[in-house]
């Protein structure tokens, strides 16, 4: 007799429940638990990282990423509003910005800025956490200015006019009416890109450092190297998710109240 739909569908999730279990089992007789263990779970080794993995390293990561935000929202909101703009050179200017920006991986800008600026300007010596803050701000404005151009347009048009028949100058109604509507609207996205920006501070290695400068990643490698053992990662990583999990929860909760605008990282509006 031919299943049902209903049944079919029930069926398929049976064989994918088992699939899972398969996989599970045979990981779970085939892993060394113990190397594993000493490997990831030594809590010596753990202890000793603290407090400087929290005093030091996770402070730095926050700063560095706080920083690289700031700049790259003030950034991308310039970009937004010169993509929006009728003067074409604005459009122009913006646009091949944000897809030079958008095109190059993260690592290529920390090099560019780190060891580029000071061959092209001799005698020019980058303070680190001005280097670490425009390569965080540069990249991340690509998309920032994306998303807030998607804001910005999705602001009903009624909004305007309404602004505009009560004597509002155009630039009074984009400052006061839309862009404040269009922060609203983007508010979930942005906080993704302050997630990828903390995950994108790790790069901060590539420009040295001293011990009071590392972020996380660095400071895990460090361990590494001096303990030899795999533990730091463990611990970087855990301190990694106190950083993003908290965001990740407040966008779910911003795109409830506020709905989603979101877009996929590189995404064309």
């Amino acid at each position: 007799m031919a299943l049902t739909r209903r049944q079919r569908a029930q069926a398929w999730r049976g064989v994918q429940y088992g699939i899972a279990v398969a996989v599970a089992l045979v990981v779970a007789f085939t892993a060394d638990w113990g190397t594993i263990g000493r490997a990831f779970f030594d809590l010596e080794v753990a202890a000793s990282l603290f407090p400087d993995v929290i005093i030091i390293a996770l402070r730095n990561t926050v700063v560095f990423t706080a920083l690289g935000f700031l700049l790259a929202l003030a950034l991308g909101l310039v970009l937004a509003l010169m993509r929006l703009s009728s003067i074409a050179v604005y459009r122009g200017v913006a646009g091949a910005y944000i897809e030079f920006f958008r095109g190059l991986p993260a690592l290529l800008v920390f090099i560019a800025i780190g060891f580029g600026i000071p061959l092209a300007f001799p005698g020019t010596n980058l303070d680190r956490t001005l280097a670490i803050t425009l390569a965080l701000g540069m990249v991340g404005s690509a998309y920032i200015a994306e998303t807030i151009r998607a804001g910005i347009q999705a602001v009903p048009p009624g909004q305007v006019e309404a602004a505009r028949s009560l004597g509002m100058s155009p630039a009074r109604t984009m400052v006061f009416i839309v862009i404040p509507q269009a922060f609203r609207i983007v508010l979930p996205p942005l906080t993704n890109e302050l997630i990828l920006l903390t995950k994108d501070s790790s790069l901060a290695f590539l420009l040295g450092t001293t011990l009071t400068q590392q972020e996380l990643a660095q400071f895990g490698r460090a361990a590494l190297n001096e303990v030899k053992s795999l533990t730091p990662l463990l611990v970087v990583g855990l301190c990694y998710l106190i950083i993003t999990i908290p965001l990740s929860y407040l966008a779910r909760r911003l795109e409830r109240r506020f709905g989603s605008a979101g877009m996929p990282k590189g995404a064309e509006v």
